[in-house]
């Protein structure tokens, strides 16, 4: 089993990779290390859960930031990412690794605040790309020592939604600029927009560890739109879940839900995009230690979310392309088993039928009896 240290990371990281419970690298880090640390531009897949953020965190603050110290006034780092609470998580984990002064710029925020916070010369910025431009193109962030550039979710980031802010901030980057990407899912698509702006680029991809057909059990259980509020609300009474997240395509739904849940006396609460920041912070933040066991929201808003000790995702519809994969992907994290239940009508059933097949995964049908989840 190769070390860190192996793949040529400082001894400087291991007290807080100790403190992380981090003892050996993952697939995707023994493939990733090295090739960053060579300098070159990477676009890389491996699975949700896999240790991705470290991947590229650990060598380029090894190369960039020695001792932990910006060397200059404007900063070496920057990392996109496509949501508000994907920017909280990627900060939270850099500093874990020791990392300080690392501004938060996202939307719904006071944008004053941020400039002064670069003032600071920040080694670290992070970010969603809409304000990152923002506050370059107002001369507030200043990209001339940039060193490299991380787009985290590239795939997200490269979504007809987010596509165009993520093209001016990568033609804004430096030229030289190391590039680097990562997904749990990278398409042809993709690969043709990270080819734009990066030369000589390296694709990795790291074969599954089988976490969706292995650590997951897939369930179904069939409702018309009409009942299947009332069938969330009965399956969460006879399953008890300890920590659920509960998927919903449209925004609508998501407070629907939410409000139908409390109506009811069942602890939850809702997030989605056009939901406040401070409002989306504190309700993941509660979920995240545990005071609040349910949390509705939309598929935007969690992507990429990595909370310990989710046991069971609740998809009240089965959303198209590989949604399905990132939603299912929030449990089962480091190892754990979890529960992935799809609350249907008879179409989007038989459309999981499909992709029972295409995925290679085992769904079990369920029926509620007696306040019971039973085979059905």
């Amino acid at each position: 089993m190769k070390t860190f240290a192996d793949l040529g990371i400082s001894g400087v990281f291991a007290p807080a990779l100790d403190a992380l419970g981090i003892e050996a690298p993952t697939p995707v880090q023994e493939r990733v290390i090295p090739e960053v640390l060579a300098g070159r531009n990477v676009l890389f897949e491996a699975e949700t859960g896999s240790g991705k953020t470290y991947a590229y965190a650990l060598p380029l603050l090894q190369m960039f930031l020695p001792g932990m110290e910006a060397p200059g006034k404007s900063p070496v780092i920057c990392i996109a990412c496509p949501t508000q609470e994907l920017s909280s998580q990627q900060k939270r984990a850099l500093e874990a690794l020791g990392v300080k002064n690392m501004p938060l710029l996202i939307g719904g925020v006071s944008i004053k605040r941020q400039c002064e916070a670069l003032q600071k010369g920040p080694p670290v910025v992070l970010g969603t790309p809409a304000r990152l431009c923002e506050l370059i193109f107002l001369k507030k962030l200043r990209l001339r020592e940039l060193k490299a550039l991380v787009l985290d979710e590239a795939d997200r980031l490269f979504s007809k939604e987010l596509e165009e802010w993520t093209g001016r901030l990568l033609g804004l980057a430096p030229q030289g600029t190391q590039l680097l990407g990562e997904s749990a899912t990278i398409d042809g698509r993709t690969e043709g927009k990270f080819a734009e702006f990066a030369r000589d680029w390296v694709p990795v991809r790291i074969d599954s560890q089988d976490v969706l057909r292995k650590n997951i059990e897939h369930q179904a259980l069939f409702a018309e739109d009409r009942d299947k509020v009332a069938a969330l609300r009965s399956y969460l009474l006879a399953e008890k879940p300890p920590r659920a997240l509960i998927f919903c395509a449209r925004l609508a739904e998501v407070e629907k839900i939410t409000l139908a849940l409390q109506a009811k006396k069942i602890d939850c609460l809702g997030i989605h995009a056009r939901a406040e920041q401070q409002t989306r912070k504190n309700a993941v933040d509660r979920f995240r230690s545990g005071k609040t066991p349910l949390l509705v929201t939309s598929d935007l808003t969690a992507r990429g979310m990595d909370i310990p000790g989710i046991t069971h995702i609740i998809q009240m519809d089965l959303p198209e392309g590989t949604a399905f994969i990132h939603r299912a992907g929030r449990t089962a994290r480091a190892g754990r088993r979890g529960i992935n239940m799809v609350i249907g009508n008879e179409w989007e059933l038989r459309r999981y039928a499909a992709l029972e097949k295409k995925l290679g995964i085992t769904v079990y049908p369920k029926a509620l009896y007696k306040g019971a989840v039973i085979p059905a």
